[in-house]
């Protein structure tokens, strides 16, 4: 290992903190893209789900319409 103790792998040189925070934010940010795709993700398949139940209540209406 390169440094000396753990508190010198946290500390990095003095430059920790911007090490630190530049994990952070990565992460931050890689973890709202995952949110946002798996919401989007599933409003899509509930949009679907209602535009197939839409048609198929206007195919049955059409089709009880025509038997009549």
């Amino acid at each position: 290992m390169k440094f000396e103790s753990w508190s010198a792998f946290w500390a990095m040189g003095g430059y920790g903190f911007y090490v630190w925070l530049s994990f952070a934010v990565t992460l931050l940010a890689l973890l709202g893209l995952v949110v946002a795709t798996i919401t989007t993700k599933k409003r899509l398949l509930r949009e679907v789900k209602q535009k197939q139940a839409r048609v198929a209540r206007r195919k049955a209406a059409q089709k009880l319409e025509n038997t009549l």
